[in-house]
């Protein structure tokens, strides 16, 4: 909180001199600073809050100003294209040009975001019941130009295995996967035709949705780059690889958002032996016995599940989570092409 602009409300019989007027329309103010730049917290506190905000506030008419701070210009360039799902006004960023020394005028405002819970729509809240479903159409009509591009109907492309992809974590960051070739070979194995996905910042969203949607399943090894489920059609499989410590992270971040999107979710909770972490700590230490009492309220201690670990996965106890997905992703292939 400490790296997000303070903004004040102040009411008073006379205003300063509007120097840029928006036409009387409402603007939608919220940061895009805090944890920006991890992809989960970019839509968990940013872009769901705001699906929330607008359809919750404005639901049959989203002629808005979004005005933002904390907006650096790399944010506005990955962004653009979804910004402008929401608006069809320029973006006005605070303390970015001359937006810090002039005067805008609006008919009204509202000042902060909605949020449900991470990564949350709750449809018990919203207009219709709308959900992460909704969201996740949203993105399609953002990035899918209205419909699934080069994937053909599966019967007609002569396709016969279900498309897993392997979200790959870059190694030196913590919760890398080390045997991650074998993982592959036992994938194919059971069937899949595997497609490694490493997001980098430079990947657009456009490729990374494509690469998604054109999936029939997803796995990977818990951490940021799991947020990409939200490109995935309703319907397919997610294998998410939970490493020590992570239990809860895990089911708040993705298990929930997979389960509410409609996704077909299995989830492989790795043991002692598949962590890294049992070469450095005692059998006995509480970091490996008991993660919750050893970290109690002090998020801190997060640190050493986080980055201090790698996943080494026992293929033998793999094998029968990736056939049970792959049950899952060949029926939905069937289905849906």
């Amino acid at each position: 909180m400490k790296r997000i602009r303070e903004l004040t409300l102040q009411s008073g019989p006379t205003s300063p001199q509007c120097q840029i007027q928006h036409g009387g329309l409402p603007a939608v103010v919220f940061s895009a600073g805090g944890y920006t730049g991890n992809f989960f917290h970019d839509f968990s506190e940013g872009f769901i809050p705001l699906f929330v905000t607008v359809n919750a506030l404005f639901p049959s008419d989203r002629d808005i100003v979004l005005v933002v701070s904390e907006a650096g210009d790399w944010w506005i360039r990955k962004y653009a294209d979804l910004l402008r799902s929401f608006t069809k006004h320029p973006i006005v960023v605070i303390g970015n040009g001359t937006a810090a020394a002039e005067t805008h005028c609006f008919g009204s405002a509202t000042v902060g975001l909605i949020y449900h819970g991470m990564a949350t729509v709750n449809p018990n809240l919203m207009p219709g019941g709308q959900n992460l479903t909704q969201f996740r159409l949203l993105l399609q009509e953002t990035y899918g130009g209205g419909g699934r591009t080069g994937i053909q109907n599966w019967a007609e492309s002569g396709r016969r295995r279900p498309r897993l992809v392997l979200v790959a974590r870059p190694m030196g960051i913590g919760r890398g996967l080390l045997n991650e070739q074998e993982v592959r070979a036992a994938a194919e194995k059971v069937g899949f035709e595997v497609v490694r996905f490493l997001p980098r910042g430079n990947t657009t969203l456009r490729e990374a949705f494509a690469v998604m949607d054109s999936a029939d399943a997803m796995v990977g090894v818990h951490g940021a780059a799991m947020t990409h489920l939200l490109f995935l059609r309703p319907g397919a499989a997610f294998l998410q690889v939970v490493p020590l410590g992570t239990e809860w992270a895990a089911e708040v971040c993705y298990g929930g958002p997979a389960k509410a999107m409609g996704l077909e979710y299995v989830e492989y909770r790795i043991t002692v032996a598949e962590s890294s972490l049992a070469a450095k700590f005692d059998p006995e230490s509480l970091v490996l016995k008991d993660p919750p009492a050893y970290r109690g309220k002090d998020w801190s201690k997060m640190w050493v599940y986080l980055r201090e670990q790698n996943v080494r996965i026992d293929l033998v106890r793999f094998r029968e989570y990736l056939e049970t997905v792959y049950e899952k992703a060949e029926k939905f292939m069937r289905k849906n092409g």
